[in-house]
């Protein structure tokens, strides 16, 4: 059994992340508000790279996050992996620490500069590499995904829980996938056409891409990074992956590999594949892998 750093009690600390997380929803949906509602949205822009854009909503997010943490546990030996610090080279954090957190203030920061609604906060406390706490936060369907080990939940802003409902559906060709809205390349494209999913949803943020599997809107996800090509990093997947794992899906590269975190990229490059079955995620993964290969798609 995996024990948390002397002192402090799992259930405390949920119920600090819980509130830190509803601090992190307020922020975010009043500069959700203002996108939606001014012309000054581009006054929120600091980063104004199409491809990397950063909002004053990530910084505000990150820096409460961080904040907070250390205020509740100053004396605990634990470290923190920010996406924004990482970005701005303030983030020299032990990755080979026990315990790490690892923090996506805004996990699809296009789809919020866009007014779309899907956009996440991630939050996960990792114990040797692997995801141990997951929270993703969904401030416009007022959702928090909370795990903990194998236990799941959905809380509401007002405590009322909510349950998750994986859909059944395991063939491949009958399959809901869900796909990126903004990060999109041919040899994916070709991928979808080739497999030719029942149905195909495109949404901003893996966050709510993994809840939409929960949820049973959707079935499985794909994601595939050319080589030489940017590629997904830890605080895009830790959280995500701690709650569908909890749900009873699961996240693995194409191999049917689990994801290493912590390495000196930290990319998870390649194909990722996610899906709504741990059972059978090893056939799908085959299955997406033959295809691939008799049709020579990638790389």
């Amino acid at each position: 059994m995996i024990e948390l750093p002397f002192g402090v009690d799992v259930n405390n600390l949920i119920d600090d992340v819980i509130n830190f997380s509803w601090e992190a929803a307020d922020i975010l949906l009043a500069y959700s508000n203002i996108i939606k509602n001014s012309e000054k949205k581009f006054e929120i822009l600091k980063n104004k790279n199409i491809n990397d854009p950063v909002t004053l909503a990530d910084l505000e997010v990150n820096e409460l996050i961080i904040n907070r943490i250390n205020q509740k546990y100053p004396h605990i030996n634990w470290e923190i992996l920010s996406e924004e610090n990482f970005k701005i080279k303030t983030n020299y954090c032990d990755l080979n620490a026990d315990w790490l957190w690892i923090l996506d203030p805004l996990d699809g920061t296009k789809d919020f500069i866009q007014g779309t609604g899907n956009f996440a906060m991630h939050l996960a406390l990792n114990y040797k590499r692997k995801p141990y706490i997951g929270v993703v936060l969904i401030p416009e369907k007022d959702e928090l995904w909370i795990s903990y080990a194998d236990k799941l939940w959905n809380q509401k802003r007002d405590g009322s829980i909510q349950k998750q409902n994986l859909s059944n559906t395991n063939i491949l060709q009958e399959m809901t996938l869900v796909t990126s809205k903004n990060h999109k390349n041919d040899k994916l494209k070709d991928l979808i056409n080739k497999i030719n999913f029942r149905k195909n949803i495109t949404m901003g943020s893996i966050g709510c891409k993994v809840a939409s599997i929960i949820r049973g809107e959707s079935d499985i996800y794909i994601g595939l990074s050319l080589p030489g090509n940017s590629a997904p990093k830890d605080w895009d997947f830790a959280a995500p992956e701690a709650i569908l794992n909890a749900a009873g899906g699961a996240i693995t590269n194409i191999d049917n590999e689990d994801l290493v975190y912590g390495t000196t990229a930290l990319e998870h490059p390649g194909i990722i594949i996610a899906s709504n079955s741990k059972q059978n995620q090893k056939r799908i993964c085959s299955q997406i892998k033959e295809i691939i290969q008799k049709s020579s798609i990638y790389p």
